[in-house]
């Protein structure tokens, strides 16, 4: 693989000449693939941007732009330079306008070798990968200003180190060893990408039959609907073996976002994740789906969605935070995506959030679930309660009073809440058995390769951001 350092000028082509000695750029190639590339890094000020580096690195863009192909950058920098004073915020200013209009043009992947502060560190909020080495940080206000503001005494690695931008802040999509790792996570994330949005992603033989039977998937989920699992189990048997990629593993863990390949196609992958807060929806899983839905939708990779979540997640400080606003962003991402959707219930789907995992009235293309799938507005036991609860509450034995209620719980499944009733209405296109998911996915996936949806004229919608 090119190392794309840019150490070896072999098979490059500078850019920018010889107006930084802290910022170099070239068109080169990655396994093959073609890219636009640059580094940030050193010299006299630790990679800072001043008005010459802030061209460099604004002509690698332009020209990936121009040229269909992805932008692949290397930073570890101390900010703007303040010898340079004022024009130095407008350098890194030219940067992030020429990011943003990069965005859904072209993929972006910056990887963090050292610092990313003050302004700066902001690019990587526009970049569609982050990867971030274990000795990089980052953060917009630095240790010595959050002392003086909170009296709080913090360190880099404690305030915005590689580890909490993996969990808790979602900025870094990987977080790595060191830098060969990092190259080894671009190329693997390029793999499954166009090198721009008017092209398809890279089709290949993976040598796995797609006609083979999903036995591991089929068994590595509980028919009790409260029993804990891991859905990666699912995803990796229902995919090509070994092509699954995650995504932003560390954060909001209730919900898994990757790539993988079905068939030899590139999809992406949203799944609840049972096995972490009982794949609940909560504030950081809707943000974490929803952009990784959009960047889907940029780059013509078809949408494979694994529901099995008993609802949002419940709470005064979810709700204070927004969470009708980040919820929002999901079911927005979703709507608007025109690439083929498929979804498969494996074995809950409750409520609001039901709706929200790429539903039919989202505009879903096809909708499977296994036939113990159980879909209904609620679960049945918070449903009695509702229906017959003050009946129930009356029966005064309690032996009775358990059996009256295992009776209506019964009923309601039967009623409402299997995927037969679903199917019916037309909200699931097929109940299929566990072992044929992966048949049927590849099979509606390729019915619908060649979708294509006229959506109204205008600028860009108003995104619940």
């Amino acid at each position: 693989m090119t190392d794309i350092a840019l150490t070896d000028p072999s098979g490059t082509t500078p850019l920018g000449g010889r107006q930084s000695e802290t910022a170099t750029a070239c068109v080169t190639e990655i396994d093959g693939r073609p890219v636009s590339s640059f580094r940030l890094e050193g010299g006299k000020h630790v990679g800072a941007i001043g008005p010459p580096e802030g061209e460099v690195l604004e002509r690698a863009i332009r020209v990936a732009i121009e040229l269909g192909i992805p932008v692949v950058g290397t930073v570890a920098s101390s900010g703007a330079d303040v010898v340079e004073g004022i024009a130095s915020l407008h350098g890194w200013g030219r940067v992030a306008s020429a990011l943003a209009s990069a965005s859904g043009v072209v993929p972006t992947i910056l990887t963090v070798v050292g610092p990313a502060v003050s302004g700066p560190a902001l690019l990587l909020g526009i970049a569609d990968v982050v990867v971030m080495t274990d000795d990089a940080f980052a953060f917009v206000t630095g240790p010595d200003v959050v002392r003086a503001f909170t009296g709080i005494d913090i360190s880099n690695r404690v305030l915005g180190g590689a580890p909490m931008h993996g969990t808790r802040s979602g900025v870094a999509s990987f977080v790595v060893p060191d830098e060969e790792g990092a190259r080894e996570v671009v190329a693997a994330v390029l793999d499954y990408l166009p090198a721009n949005h008017l092209d398809d992603p890279p089709r290949v033989d993976t040598g796995d039959p797609v006609d083979r039977d999903c036995t591991r998937a089929s068994e590595v989920v509980p028919a009790q609907p409260t029993a804990s699992y891991d859905v990666r189990a699912v995803i990796e048997d229902v995919l090509d073996e070994h092509t699954f990629l995650e995504i932003r593993a560390g954060h909001a863990p209730n919900l898994v976002t990757g790539f993988g390949r079905l068939d030899g196609r590139p999809v992406g992958i949203v799944a609840n994740q049972p096995h972490q807060r009982a794949g609940t929806i909560d504030i950081e899983a809707s943000e974490k789906a929803a952009r990784f839905v959009q960047w889907c939708d940029c780059f013509n990779l078809p949408i494979v969605t694994f529901v099995d979540t008993p609802g949002f997640e419940p709470g005064k400080d979810l709700e204070w935070r927004g969470m009708i606003r980040h919820g929002a962003e999901l079911v927005y991402a979703y709507a608007a995506a025109s690439v083929p959707r498929v979804a498969v219930v494996l074995r809950k789907a409750y409520g609001g959030a039901y709706i929200v995992m790429d539903s039919k009235g989202l505009g879903n293309d096809w909708v499977g679930a296994w036939p113990n799938a159980e879909i209904a507005v609620m679960g049945a036991p918070g449903a009695v309660q509702i229906l017959h609860g003050r009946r129930v509450r009356a029966i005064e034995d309690p032996e009775a009073r358990v059996q009256e209620q295992a009776t209506l719980e019964r009923e309601y499944e039967d009623m409402f809440a299997n995927p037969y009733i679903a199917a019916e209405r037309g909200f699931v296109d097929e109940v299929l058995a566990a072992v044929d998911t992966r048949r049927a996915l590849a099979a509606a996936i390729d019915r619908l390769s060649y979708k294509s949806e006229v959506r109204p004229t205008r600028r860009h919608g108003n995104t619940p951001l």
